[in-house]
């Protein structure tokens, strides 16, 4: 089996990896970086031979970071078969809004997309036979294991195995992995960071503002913040959306129905409320947040930002001037949990993606296994 690294090794953004036996060739995620808008960087790094070797993409889940480029891989050369879940496909299409070029989101909607089966040995494509399992992120989101007639290789895609709201499958055992190592070495578990997200809102009684996602972090966000909510304009048909998927979701995620009903609508134009207000995207990049943390900014009216922060986003220049906080809330595995993950696969051969060189260095002195060095441009045997 030969992995070909595309992308989201030694960086974070444009996660795409290509899986290679036998002559066939799978691609796992096609995402951008969005912190290189403009740049070459922004997407894989495939060329348009490869793309049109390829035969097949198989899609984790539905942030931009590892789908936002499918599209481009369209316009670029790939004609093969397209594997995501429904849930994945609803949200593909929001995503490619924000962050694809309007002809690229225009093939992706033309293009025929079969689901992904959720389980073990869920399908066969070519040589490998693929088990998939719930990931813990979003509804929807999926890690994939891919076995040939020599070896088993394990993807994490973006995982949780704590979240508050969904649930994670545990993965089985793999010769080799792919960890979600977007937090490195952080090791503050979820509990406490949403600990310090509840204190933090709630020393604001005149109201503050929280980007997020609209998939996958929303939902996380309604279940630990104190007081009145309110949702900007998209939020509330998102968080409904993932509210419906009870086969996803861990049972004490019953109650956020309920909150969600006492959530206040607000409406573009109208004064930030005081509340806590929910717009997307987490980065100010795309959505409503674009505006609003433009008007928080100019206001100094609180705001957190509670993930991944790309270089030259509005919400990097906000926490540069002081004019924004930050609280990771684990929306990605913490360093045990990576380390649990590799431990119960039994992986000897690891990888990591999503993460800095650095900070993937100091995780790899906690999980013996991972290849530190391993980077975008990488073809390696396994």
């Amino acid at each position: 089996m030969r992995l070909v690294l595309h992308g989201g090794f030694g960086e974070k953004g444009r996660t795409c990896v290509a899986v290679e036996s036998e002559g066939y060739r799978l691609l796992l995620d096609a995402g951008v970086k969005t912190s290189a808008r403009g740049r070459d960087d922004y997407y894989p790094a495939i060329t348009r031979d490869a793309l049109e070797a390829t035969d097949a993409i198989l899609v984790t889940h539905g942030h931009e970071d590892h789908v936002a480029a499918l599209g481009w891989c369209l316009a670029g050369g790939f004609r093969g078969r397209i594997l995501m879940t429904p849930q994945t496909l609803r949200e593909t299409d929001e995503a490619l809004a924000g962050y694809a070029e309007p002809a690229h989101r225009d093939r992706v909607r033309a293009a025929a997309i079969e689901p992904l089966p959720v389980g073990p040995d869920a399908l066969q494509l070519g040589p490998f036979r693929v088990s998939t399992g719930r990931s813990g992120h979003v509804a929807g989101g999926v890690w994939c294991v891919l076995a040939d007639a020599r070896v088993r290789f394990g993807f994490c895609g973006d995982v949780v195995p704590q979240s508050p709201v969904f649930r994670m499958d545990p993965l089985p055992t793999c010769d080799a992995l792919a960890l979600d190592a977007s937090y490195g070495d952080d090791d503050v578990s979820a509990a406490e960071r949403g600990a310090q997200v509840a204190a933090w809102v709630a020393a604001r009684a005149g109201g503050c503002v929280l980007p997020t996602p609209r998939y996958g972090r929303s939902a996380e966000l309604l279940a630990i913040l104190p007081g009145p909510v309110a949702l900007a304009p998209g939020m509330r048909d998102a968080l409904r959306a993932q509210l419906r998927e009870r086969d996803w979701l861990l049972p004490q995620a019953d109650a956020l129905a309920q909150r969600l009903d006492r959530a206040i609508d607000w409406n573009e134009g109208a004064p930030l409320p005081r509340a806590a207000l929910l717009c997307y995207d987490g980065m100010g990049l795309a959505g409503p947040a674009r505006d609003i943390l433009a008007r928080a900014r100019a206001t100094r009216h609180p705001t957190l930002l509670t993930g991944h922060v790309p270089d030259g986003s509005p919400g990097a220049q906000m926490l540069a001037e002081g004019a924004a906080d930050w609280v990771r809330l684990p929306t990605h595995p913490t360093l045990r949990e990576n380390a649990a993950i590799a431990a119960q696969t039994r992986a000897t051969w690891v990888i990591g993606h999503s993460c800095e060189p650095a900070a993937l260095l100091r995780l790899a002195q906690h999980v013996p296994a991972l290849r530190s060095d391993a980077a975008t441009g990488d073809v390696i045997d396994i």
